[in-house]
């Protein structure tokens, strides 16, 4: 039987592929050579290679943490007032007054999680500023370590706070042990706590007597101690002075050291947590001020202000006070208290609508803020 005419054509079209196919395979016979693969030209492994840094610098910068820190406005709290329904100065067993107005204390943001790209986005931002890491961090310290001695430092200057705005108002202070030396002549006899009543026959009424009594004293030399150990009866023991450790120093070594504190029949609680650092002392002792007098402190002024403080009332200079001057005003504080030395860069920073005023020490702030609410001039930076 014939093929249908209309398949010629494919049959012949389909043998002059096969004898093309046939001429173009070499003699010999095999299969095909493959396909060559495509190369890079070197300008696509230029870009390849460009991809790769790209992207290896943006994970870096994203994710690995610097050596350093950052630094802009922290927090303020109202030290008249409440945090999370609690008041941050109370007094317990004494009349105490209300008062209208704010003392607001300020406080420093530090981020140490910065990375590479945080850092420079902080930076640039204008409101932080950026920091070896090393100015803040002791090497080897931990953050724990750092915030355990941040705390420590915020509780003394509470305590500190609450000696200087109390010996202000007339009540006495006692003397007791802040902490005693492992080792030293003073341990087995003295436990920090106890109020130190007569040293080498000497009264004691604050920590310079003790500072005093012992002058001139040399190692090898006895002492008696008078103190009371947690309301028991007072008792008297002697001691032997031993070589001072630090080198130079002549005096006679005890081991103990002494410090003031108020001895009143009330009790003042400072209650704000999360916050380190010494610096919030003197807006806490206006506080305690303001809290036990019938004269309204602030008058209804919004005041803001910062300064360590010490047991006399000495107000030091502290850290970060160009940012602590922003986060005032921007909390609504229209004053702001400055530390003497601090006064310079206070001014340099202050935003507008804000008034500095100088102070050196407690009294002279409770003296700023009466002549600010009977409208006289007060010192200013």
């Amino acid at each position: 039987m014939s093929e249908p005419r209309d398949n010629a054509p494919t049959s012949a079209a389909t043998t002059a592929s096969d004898a093309a196919e046939a001429a173009a395979t070499p003699a010999g016979g095999g299969e095909q050579p493959r396909r060559s693969r495509t190369k890079l030209s070197r300008r696509g492994w230029t870009l390849v290679c460009s991809s790769v840094l790209i992207v290896a610098f943006v994970l870096v910068g994203a994710l690995v943490r610097v050596p350093y820190v950052a630094l802009g406005p922290g927090p303020t709290y109202d030290t008249l007032g409440a945090v999370n329904g609690e008041d941050v100065v109370s007094i317990d067993g004494q009349r105490t007054y209300q008062t209208d107005g704010e003392l607001r204390m300020t406080t420093v943001s530090l981020n140490d999680n910065v990375t590479l790209f945080g850092a420079i986005g902080l930076w640039v931002s204008g409101r932080y500023a950026v920091a070896p890491r090393e100015e803040y961090f002791r090497p080897g310290e931990t953050d724990e370590q750092v915030r355990k001695e941040n705390v420590k430092q915020f509780q003394d200057s509470q305590s500190n706070a609450e000696v200087a705005a109390l010996r202000r108002l007339g009540y006495p202070v006692k003397v007791i042990v802040q902490e005693v030396v492992s080792g030293s002549p003073a341990d087995r006899v003295l436990e920090p706590g106890d109020q130190l009543v007569v040293v080498n026959g000497e009264r004691i009424t604050n920590e310079d007597d003790v500072r005093s009594a012992l002058a001139g004293t040399r190692p090898g030399e006895t002492v008696s101690l008078t103190f009371e150990h947690e309301g028991q009866p007072q008792r008297t023991e002697t001691i032997t002075l031993g070589k001072h450790p630090d080198e130079g120093q002549e005096q006679g070594f005890v081991g103990m050291q002494p410090i003031d504190r108020a001895d009143v029949p009330f009790d003042v609680n400072i209650s704000l947590e999360d916050v380190g650092g010494p610096s919030a002392g003197l807006m806490f002792a206006l506080a305690i001020i303001d809290r036990l007098t019938p004269e309204d402190l602030v008058a209804g002024e919004h005041v803001a202000g910062t300064g360590e403080i010490t047991e006399k009332g000495e107000v030091g200079a502290i850290g970060g006070i160009s940012f602590k001057v922003v986060a005032a005003r921007e909390a609504g504080a229209t004053v702001f208290l400055v530390p003497r030395a601090n006064c310079a860069e206070a001014a340099s920073a202050a935003p507008e609508g804000l008034k500095l005023i100088k102070v050196s020490n407690l009294d002279g702030a409770v003296t700023a803020l009466e002549d600010l609410r009977q409208g006289r001039p007060t010192p200013s930076c």
